[in-house]
């Protein structure tokens, strides 16, 4: 096809990047959509904490036990998940991961002990496992590395999205529904805002394609164009084989990086609504609407710090800035605990920090890995990474209890994002910047 171009209401635009366009339109809003519902559904229990614990009698070191135990499931699932997507196609897996964990979620409403709440947690972690790397690696079926930047921080916006709607949701949720039919508000949290995934996963079913080659909505030169360059790229890349995914030096020390990023974002995700309550709001309702700023921020961010690193096609900086940029609204937040201006600040800085830094990381994995070798080394990445996920609400969690006090476990989340930063600059140059 050639690489003419057209014009549209005066704007020159290049045939590739219609083409582009039209994939993004189609594929980028629905997985969005299911990325938004899968991480409510994982983090609402942050929200179902502020009444959950004093309704069941748990410590703060059982919700760490239990928010955490999610990524031990995760863990034990994710490299074979993303293995069968790679065999049996996107569609049916996905689908399957969606409902099945919407089943699961909406379950969370039944825990009555320590021992339910960690079993159903666990359970969770295992149904979910593979939707964010089998999107990841599904996405490098469509994009070539140079314009993956700013469609995985589209994506990766889920994130915020999920806390921008989710805050004032759950405190909505968890007041009005308080009492109804014997229920706790906490109990229709977990069954309400299971439902979005549950249709979702359905409609996966009958909207998501496995590939190029399968999508009816292109015509003929429209996928030769895509395959052409998702090819030209690949060939670019050492690591194609399932085996170099576990072996790979790259892709241990990637994990390593992701497994410092993460204890970053549970931070937001797990202790946000606690650390906004600290600042002298108890209302489940005003503590859901203070969570959107942060979140709206660093969905606005990731957007434009995606496209300015597509731009430049430079990545490592682009990671290590927001990253230190975070450590130090974590610092901030804490040193002003008390003044919840300047704390409310702090932590949307912290929160922009953390989620820019997670979605400009996904461009180092796809750069080094192509073909069976992105399937397994992604998902270990991701599986390792989110070991952190289990570690951080626990570690936090324990400290609390310990100390009575919420500082040196947030010291601990500025630590953890400031050594990852600098260990992304370790990556060679040569190797991410494309």
């Amino acid at each position: 096809m050639a690489q003419g171009v057209v014009t549209l209401a005066g704007p020159v635009i290049d045939e590739a990047t219609q083409v582009y366009r039209k994939v993004t339109w189609r594929l980028v809003p629905f997985l969005f959509a299911c990325y938004v519902a899968a991480y409510l559904d994982r983090v609402n229990v942050g929200f179902a904490k502020l009444q959950m614990l004093s309704d069941l009698q748990f410590s703060e070191t059982i919700y760490g036990l239990g928010a955490g135990i999610f990524f031990i499931g995760y863990f034990l699932f994710e490299v074979p998940s993303n293995m069968i997507l790679h065999k049996v196609g996107a569609r049916v897996w996905i689908a399957r991961v969606m409902i099945s964990w919407a089943l699961i979620s909406g379950a969370m409403m039944f825990v009555t002990s320590p021992t339910v709440f960690y079993v159903l947690r666990f359970l969770l972690g295992v149904a979910e496992a593979g939707l964010f790397p089998g999107v990841i690696l599904y996405l490098t079926y469509w994009y070539p590395s140079e314009r993956r930047g700013g469609i995985i921080a589209m994506f990766m916006t889920g994130i915020p999205i999920a806390g921008l709607i989710g805050g004032p949701v759950s405190g909505w949720i968890m007041n009005t529904f308080s009492g109804a039919h014997g229920l706790a508000g906490w109990q229709w949290l977990f069954l309400i805002e299971a439902l979005p995934s549950l249709i979702l996963g359905f409609c996966v079913l009958a909207f998501l394609d496995n590939g190029i080659a399968s999508a009816k909505w292109l015509t003929a030169d429209e996928k030769a164009l895509l395959a052409r360059n998702v090819a030209a790229d690949a060939s670019s890349v050492a690591a194609h084989r399932f085996r170099d995914g576990f072996t790979s030096g790259w892709v241990w020390l990637l994990s390593g990086i992701y497994f410092f990023f993460i204890m970053g974002l549970y931070g937001v995700g797990f202790w946000l609504p606690t650390l906004i309550k600290g600042a002298g709001v108890s209302d489940p309702l005003q503590i859901g609407l203070l969570t959107m700023l942060p979140y709206g921020a660093a969905a606005a961010a990731m957007i434009t710090v995606g496209r300015m690193s597509d731009a430049a096609r430079e990545r490592r900086w682009h990671i290590v800035i927001p990253g230190l940029v975070g450590a130090a609204g974590w610092l901030v937040s804490i040193w002003y605990s008390k003044d919840l201006v300047v704390a409310e600040a702090a932590l949307t800085v912290a929160t922009i920090g953390v989620l820019v830094t997670l979605a400009q990381f996904w461009c180092l994995p796809t750069a080094v890995l192509a073909g069976a070798a992105a399937a397994t080394g992604i998902a270990v990445i991701n599986s390792v990474g989110n070991l952190a996920g289990f570690v951080s609400p626990y570690l936090i969690g324990w400290i609390i209890d310990a100390t009575k006090s919420t500082s040196l476990g947030v010291y601990t989340l500025a630590a953890c994002l400031a050594i990852g930063s600098v260990l992304a600059l370790t990556m060679p140059k040569r190797l991410v910047n494309r």
